[in-house]
């Protein structure tokens, strides 16, 4: 099997799982009757299920289906650090005999200790392992973000490796996974350096190959930016990679690499714009300027100084006539389209999702004859129905899954090729945000943290009935 990534279209799912159909048509939720106790799976409506409460009172999932913690902050890992907390964004690819390979990350910044893999007093760092990290800190400040990866085994559902593979950086949001086989970490932190205990600068994106075995050093990718990072996307045909950007008065990026899958070489870094308004408001706050599913015809504008000292790429590429978005956050690539999460945007600030069709010239000069669109996909009117969105990932048999970030009750929201809302999992035990839902390459498994407890859950179950 090959140690490359394995892309799962809906082809390669079916053929896994001989699912036939999949699609959710009506909302699930964790109603009234699943908090009185009620496990009753009957439908209240066609195509209605219920979920069923978890008696631990942590993950209240549809019938069938369960979850197993499978890396737990605190605990000692492979290369005797420990497990990170606040763990985030993931990616997952397929090795060479067959196992998972999950690459995760964690937004931790150099305070508190208690999220770090050297310990609660840092006594793990030492000066050993101090060129490994992007910014040790002069060992007083160190940097506590990063990547671990873990090697996870499908058939057993246990976790039979689990380093660090990257060290030293700031509160690594989220990322996204390339056609190549490496996952790109981006930091949501635009802190600079001070000549001392901060000693370099952050909001950069690096990359980390799937097959290191221990920390890679970090190298960031300063043609792709320096802002407040969430994540990224890559169109594998053009190699086109767009980057999010979690501000509540954010861009919509995208980088042209000069070598494609080779980053380090340099590229050409774009903001997107709508043809037909100038600097565009998306954010619908003050009034509704974008309507759902209609298509906007986008071109994108090069913007230069991409390294600055001031975190202002956002305001000059809003004076150039670049698009507004409130907060973007999570971005997938499917096939000849993506999608984004915009966290607090709509008149309620209950989030949006927008969907960018691409160009069939994506990317070249020749694009301009066949211009990319972007429309609002999804915007929640209703809390209960979908409640600022934030990590999202395109599932094998095409749906979208989405996380909410809302410090309330927080679910995995589904919304199918209709545009049809349903949920597939409901947080009873914190008020903690999900993050970093993926998939595993054979479809089979479904990972996501529970960011505060610290906690990565396997979900398995009969996808293939979940009508």
């Amino acid at each position: 099997m090959s140690s490359q990534h394995t892309k799962y279209t809906r082809r390669h799912f079916i053929e896994k799982t001989a699912l036939t159909s999949i699609g959710l048509t009506l909302l699930l939720s964790c109603n009234s009757e699943n908090k009185k106790g009620n496990s009753s799976n009957k439908t209240t409506k066609t195509g209605s299920l219920n979920l069923i409460p978890d008696p631990k009172g942590y993950l209240d999932l549809p019938e069938g289906f369960q979850y197993k913690i499978i890396s737990q902050k605190g605990n000692k890992m492979s290369d005797g650090f420990l497990v990170p907390g606040r763990p985030d964004g993931m990616g997952t690819f397929l090795d060479e005999s067959g196992k998972t390979i999950i690459i995760r990350n964690h937004e931790n910044s150099p305070i508190p200790l208690e999220n770090s893999p050297f310990g609660n007093d840092n006594k793990l760092f030492t000066d050993t392992i101090k060129d490994k990290l992007y910014d040790a800190g002069n060992g007083a400040i160190v940097g506590l973000g990063g990547t671990t990866t873990l090697v996870y085994d499908e058939q057993t559902g246990n976790v039979v490796d689990e380093f660090m593979s990257l060290a030293g950086t700031y509160r690594n949001c989220a990322g996204g996974i390339t056609p190549w086989g490496s996952w790109i970490t981006c930091e949501e932190d635009v802190t600079m350096a001070n000549g001392n205990e901060i000693q370099k600068n952050h909001g950069y994106v690096f990359e980390v190959p799937m097959n290191v075995k221990e920390m890679i050093t970090p190298v960031p990718i300063k043609d792709m930016g320096r802002f407040n990072h969430e994540a990224v996307a890559v169109d594998p045909k053009s190699g086109c990679i767009y980057l999010t950007e979690d501000r509540p008065d954010g861009l919509l990026y995208r980088f042209i690499p000069n070598e494609k899958e080779n980053l380090q070489k340099g590229g050409k870094l774009e903001v997107l714009a709508i043809t037909a308004e100038k600097s565009l408001d998306t954010r619908n706050w003050e009034s509704p300027k974008i309507l759902k599913n209609k298509p906007m015809e986008v071109y994108w504008i090069p913007i230069d100084n991409v390294d600055p000292k001031e975190d202002d790429l956002r305001f000059r590429g809003f004076e150039l006539g670049a698009a507004r978005f409130a907060r973007g956050e999570g971005i997938w690539m499917g096939e000849n389209e993506l999608y984004f999460a915009c966290t607090n945007g709509g008149p309620n600030h209950f989030g949006q999702v927008f969907r960018y069709k691409l160009s069939k010239a994506e990317g070249t000069s020749e694009e301009a004859n066949t211009p990319a669109t972007l429309e609002l996909y999804a915007e929640s009117e209703d809390k209960t129905v979908l409640h600022m969105c934030d990590n999202l990932n395109i599932t094998p048999w095409g749906d979208l899954f989405l996380c909410e970030d809302n410090g309330e009750l927080n679910h995995i929201r589904g919304i199918d090729k209709q545009g049809n809302h349903y949920t597939f999992a409901c947080n009873k035990s914190s008020t903690s945000e999900l993050t970093g839902l993926t998939f595993s390459p054979t479809g089979k498994t479904l990972f996501v943290n529970v960011q505060e407890s610290g906690h990565t859950l396997a979900i398995t179950g009969p996808w293939e009935k979940f009508i």
